[in-house]
Formats: structure tokens, C-alpha cells, sequence
């Protein structure tokens, strides 16, 4: 745990060789009181924030391989999502508006003409609720109240972290409504295995016969085109930048990958959607979803005008989000996976970041 928040940390719990850590992080502009928490074992530390459910920092070997902020000024202040549990809807909605039992519903413009993460405020700049588990596990919890972001109904939602002896970190989603409405969560880490540098040299597989493609909006099309013979057929172990400056209509309009992934399964199974390598460090990462899409992002907007933990300058192509997830635009796809939420229904969605070496 870093030492600007070990002096206010107290050990409140310990689990199967699990350590959860908490300290208070500052106040939100409001005068909200903020926590940090970290959970450590012996392969795995997570530290994560109340602010926004954010993981602040994630180490394996020690590195800590997510970009952030040391202070919660930094979550504060604008900056695309480091870390953040996204919400209620995460992604895009074009036009940002979409009908729902005949009802049209208007939400905030924050990406052009769409809406992006949830809107102005968003889970992301939200004070969750939290709660220490006896098991060293942590929960978040949020009511989303009706008409919040221009989204229909009173949405209760909780997220639990645990630490697993498997190496991996564990994020439950659980939601419920009173009146039907949509929900796409997930969390915006920005990972870099090195800890430094750029990811170009990465390997990354991804678990997909097709991909999105998007318009000039990034909305996708509607179409499930087949990766094979693109730049986007990460089936086999490649380099990110390998072909990620080749001449293709979907790169362009990307600035590089920005895109989602069809995952090859059926149902709502946990399975493998990625698997992330670094030979320098021979860092590996996989992640683990029942969801049914996963957006792959390099970093494309970054431009070094951030400084993150220690003073870091975050350049392009720093990092790269691997964001479980329903495809974007869902509500207005109708071919896409639900992504309805009505009353009675429960939303349950589970992703794991687990660490092989």
C-alpha cells in the first residue's frame, strides 16, 4: 500500500490469506467523504476508491500495471475514466437517446451527438456506499435513482471485489429496477503489463470470430463482420502494433482500436475473452466474462497532457483497456444482446483480471 494512505490505514479484516486495508482518501468538492481500500494476498494487491468504485492502483510482482492518479484530485479533475466502474450505461448510445416500451428517452450529449459512460455524471464521478466483507472481499453499492442521466427508473446496484489464490481479481455485478430500463456495466482500467513505455509491443489474444465495425461516430453499424483476413484478427498471439498504422477504413476512424469484440460463446458462461502477454517482464494477464463483448482501446486519446501517479506523463498508446461488456448502442440495436432491465429481473455479470505470471 503506498505510504501517503498507509498512515491512515487501519487492518479491518483478513480471509483465506486475503488483507483488506482501508483508509480515508479525501473529501469530493461537495464535502463527501471518500475511501480507499486494498486488498492484498500473496500474489495480487488491489487498491480501490469509493469515488467512482475506481481501481487505483493493481499490482502483480509488484508493478503496478493500471495507470491513475496518487491523490483523489486527480479523479476529480477530468480525465477518461482510469480505472472507473462505468455506468448506468457504459459505451455509446447514439444519438444519445433511445426507446424503451414506446417511450423515447433522451440522455446527455457528452461524445459528440452520443452519450458516452453513463453521461455527465456517470457511476464513475458517484460516491458508492461501501462495505467491508467478513471475507476480505469489498462491496459497492449505488442507487441510481430514476430520471438520473436521463435514464428511466430507480436502479439499485452492487459490486463486489475479491482477491482470489488463483491470482486474479474478481468483479461481481448485481442490479435490479423498478421500472424496465437499460444497463451496461464495466470497469475502465487502463492496463500496462510493463508499468512503462508504451503496450505496442503486447501480445494480445482475443477470443473472437467477428468484431463491430462503427461509423465515423464510432456507433457500430449494426454489423457482425468476421476478423479474418483484418487487422482485427487477434485470434493468434499478435503484437498491438503490428498492424495498428495499416491503411484500414475502421483504424482510421478509431485513430487506432476502439472497437468491440463478438466473443465466441454462447450464453452467459464465464469464459476466457483475452489474454494479454508482455515478454519483457513476462507479465501475463487474462481476463475471464460472462459477458458477450469485450471493447479492446489503445489508448488513442491520450496525449501526454495527464500526469498520473509519481508525475508520470501518460502518452499515446500508454495503456490498453480490455472493457467486458453488451456491444455499444444496444438499445438502439435490436439484433444486439438485450440489454433490458425490467422489474423482477436480476442483472448479474462477473469479470475476472486474473494474473498467470
Amino acid at each position: 500500500m503506498d505510504k501517503r494512505w498507509a498512515a491512515l490505514a487501519v487492518i479491518s479484516t483478513m480471509h483465506a490469506g486475503t488483507k483488506l486495508v482501508s483508509g480515508d482518501f479525501g473529501k469530493t468538492r461537495e464535502g463527501a467523504l471518500v475511501r480507499i481500500y486494498t486488498l492484498t494476498n500473496n500474489s495480487v494487491e488491489a487498491t480501490i476508491t469509493n469515488y467512482g468504485g475506481r481501481v487505483v492502483s493493481l499490482k502483480s510482482g509488484g508493478t503496478d500495471v493500471v495507470l491513475g492518479f496518487d491523490s483523489l484530485e486527480g479523479y476529480l479533475n477530468d480525465n477518461p475514466y482510469f480505472g472507473a466502474l462505468v455506468g448506468r450505461y457504459a459505451n455509446r448510445i447514439g444519438h444519445a437517446q433511445f426507446t424503451l416500451n414506446g417511450v423515447l428517452y433522451k440522455v446527455p450529449k457528452n461524445d459528440g451527438d452520443n452519450s458516452l459512460h453513463g453521461g455527465l455524471r456517470g457511476f464513475d464521478k458517484r460516491v458508492w456506499t461501501p462495505r467491508e466483507l467478513p471475507d476480505g472481499g469489498l462491496e459497492l453499492t449505488y442507487l441510481s435513482k430514476d430520471g438520473e442521466e436521463g435514464y428511466p427508473g430507480n436502479c439499485k446496484v452492487t459490486v463486489i471485489y475479491h482477491l482470489t489464490d488463483a491470482g486474479e481479481l474478481k468483479i461481481e455485478y448485481a442490479a435490479s429496477t423498478d421500472k424496465g430500463t437499460v444497463i451496461n456495466l464495466t470497469n475502465h482500467a487502463y492496463f500496462n503489463l510493463k508499468g512503462s513505455g508504451d503496450i505496442l509491443g503486447h501480445m494480445l489474444t482475443l477470443t473472437a470470430d467477428h468484431f463491430t465495425p462503427v461509423d465515423r461516430g464510432l456507433i457500430p453499424t449494426g454489423v457482425l463482420k468476421p476478423v479474418a483476413g483484418t487487422p482485427f484478427d487477434f485470434r493468434k498471439p499478435t503484437a498491438i502494433g503490428a498492424r495498428i498504422e495499416h491503411n484500414d477504413e475502421q483504424l482510421k476512424l478509431g485513430k487506432g482500436y476502439d472497437h468491440n469484440w463478438v466473443l465466441n460463446k454462447k450464453g452467459s458462461e464465464l469464459s476466457i475473452a483475452a489474454r494479454l502477454e508482455e515478454p519483457s517482464s513476462g507479465r501475463v494477464m487474462e481476463v475471464w466474462t460472462t459477458e458477450p463483448g469485450i471493447q479492446f482501446y489503445t489508448g488513442n486519446f491520450l496525449d501526454g497532457s495527464i500526469k498520473g501517479k509519481g508525475g508520470k506523463v501518460y502518452g499515446r498508446r500508454s495503456a490498453l483497456c480490455l472493457e467486458t461488456q453488451h456491444f455499444p448502442d444496444s438499445p438502439n440495436k435490436p439484433r444486439f444482446p438485450s440489454v433490458v432491465l425490467r422489474p423482477g429481473m436480476d442483472f448479474k455479470s462477473t469479470t475476472i483480471y486474473k494474473f498467470v505470471r
